[in-house]
């Protein structure tokens, strides 16, 4: 390596109207509305393993003062989306569902409750409910 020290670089905030389909990387701050459990089975971890892990998934409304999408929410990322708390996101992906948008944090993200936020949920702008189309364009 020529350089010892690495910068940490500072995050850049989005916004959720900035959100595009496919992409990855995002940090937001975001407000959670609502969550709905979507999935919740025990499952073992080997057949002859006594213990039991859960799985439980759960779809929650997540928002800032541009828009709302749907986070999806796996096994103990659910604890910390309760309604009314304020998270971040950070290294946040973009997933499409049945045509639609849909937010995720993987292994390589985090998900940190942050004090309230100031502003107020645009809930008529629900990025989730936009259906798109995916278009091969060829090129001659």
């Amino acid at each position: 390596m020529a350089d010892s020290k690495t910068e940490m670089r500072k995050p850049v905030f989005a916004k959720v109207d900035q959100l595009r389909p496919g992409t990855n990387g995002h940090t937001l701050t975001v407000k959670v509305v609502s969550s709905k459990m979507v999935l919740q089975k025990g499952r073992s971890g080997r057949p002859d393993g006594p213990q039991m892990r859960q799985m439980r998934i759960v779809e929650c409304l997540v928002g800032d003062e541009t828009g709302m999408i749907v986070f999806t929410a796996r096994n103990e990322q659910v604890d910390l989306l309760k309604p009314n708390t304020t998270v971040i996101l950070r290294n946040a992906k973009i997933d499409m569902f049945k045509g639609s948008m849909r937010i995720s944090v993987d292994k390589w993200g985090r998900i940190e409750i942050t004090d309230p936020a100031d502003f107020t949920v645009k809930e008529d702008n629900n990025l989730s409910l936009v259906e798109y189309e995916l278009v091969n364009v060829v090129e001659e």
